[in-house]
């Protein structure tokens, strides 16, 4: 019980998931949305797995200062405290910075998990016996450890992990990181069984984070490391200091700050049935499909000589098709979105057309 005290979550949930529009929108991203049907959001499910692992009161919520009413409406629980909002987004280098120094103050001899909040885990006591294993080895040993994924499918969507020599159990030195590949590239990393999915999950050590920080990435430790003695044991005082100095802060990701830099980076092999339901397709994957392969989400539909499509329609408006073969049809808060799946990648610059071209109505 006493090593569980010193153990830290951190859930990153400052996300707008734009590829997930028109369901998700910057007023309520799909962090804070039900879309699994459970009764609880992707952010609820984040909080309530890690609960065996680490204790309420050392979860940290890490989000943008405009989520601040939707994270303490579904996580009533939580202290003020413990969720620290962003004056500006940064990507996730300064927000893990923050969160190191923060929890630093309160516990130097802390180890942390850093999580999205929009990942699905479906065998989550699996999920809890390698967290405990990764915090067991960043405890006795000074590393950088994330969280890998064997691959299924040669997927070009995201960041793979190419691990080298063994280090006990299922840790292993990292080799290489690449970002993500082409698909045939894809197809080599997959038939080479070298090569594991970058989950975006990391554990470590408060002090070895710190440390590599300062070492590869001193433009964003420099800003922590510049506030006055005490800033981050008041939370007042935290918070003035934050809004002044965050958004001074470089735009990096931890993977381009650090993790590609440091010698003393690990992954740990894990297998608890994850997705990050990152698009429409991978919502697609999970979600159970009718005798057509058509996906509904909580809404009526017709279909005719149709297949493979996912429909997302809120209210009580009935959806007919004929004809129709792996699309995306959603519709919500006045945007109807007909997408191909296979041009999902493209709803991001869809967005971004819809706020040149209408402001922020649709945004």
């Amino acid at each position: 019980m006493e090593k569980k005290n010193h153990r830290y979550c951190v859930i990153m949930c400052g996300g707008i998931g734009s590829r997930f529009w028109p369901y998700s929108r910057a007023e309520r991203p799909k962090q804070f949305i039900d879309f699994l049907g459970t009764g609880r959001t992707l952010l609820q499910m984040s909080y309530d797995r890690i609960l065996e692992a680490v204790p309420k009161e050392n979860i940290v919520i890490l989000t943008n200062s405009r989520y601040a009413g939707l994270v303490k409406e579904q996580l009533p629980e939580l202290e003020d405290s413990q969720i620290l909002f962003e004056p500006a987004r940064r990507n996730t280098a300064p927000c893990i910075a923050w969160a190191a120094w923060h929890i630093a103050a309160r516990d130097p001899q802390a180890s942390m998990i850093v999580t999205p909040s929009d990942h699905v885990v479906t065998r989550e006591a699996d999920f809890i016996r390698s967290v405990t294993d990764g915090f067991d080895f960043v405890e006795t040993h000074d590393a950088l450890l994330t969280l890998g994924i064997e691959p299924s499918r040669p997927e070009t969507g995201y960041g793979y992990i190419q691990v080298g020599e063994d280090v006990c159990g299922e840790i292993s030195k990292v080799k290489t990181f690449t970002e993500k590949p082409d698909l045939e590239l894809a197809k080599v990393f997959l038939a080479s069984g070298e090569f594991f999915w970058n989950s975006g999950i990391f554990l470590w050590n408060v002090q070895a984070i710190r440390e590599a920080l300062r070492v590869h990435c001193p433009d964003v430790a420099a800003v922590f490391d510049s506030a006055p003695e005490g800033t981050f044991n008041n939370f007042a005082s935290e918070t003035e200091f934050i809004n002044t100095a965050f958004p001074g802060c470089l735009s990096i990701s931890i993977d381009y700050a650090v993790m590609e830099k440091a010698k003393n980076v690990y992954v740990e092999k894990v297998h608890f049935g994850w997705n990050d339901l990152g698009t429409w397709s991978a919502l697609y994957d999970l979600s159970p499909k009718n005798r057509d392969a058509n996906v509904t989400q909580n809404c009526s539909v017709l279909t005719y000589n149709s297949t493979g499509n996912i429909f997302a329609v809120r209210g009580e408006k009935l959806i007919v098709v004929d004809g129709l073969k792996d699309y995306i049809v959603a519709d919500a808060d006045g945007v109807l979105l007909v997408c191909p799946k296979s041009r999902e990648q493209d709803i991001k610059r869809m967005v971004n057309d819809a706020r040149v071209k209408f402001g922020d109505k649709y945004e």
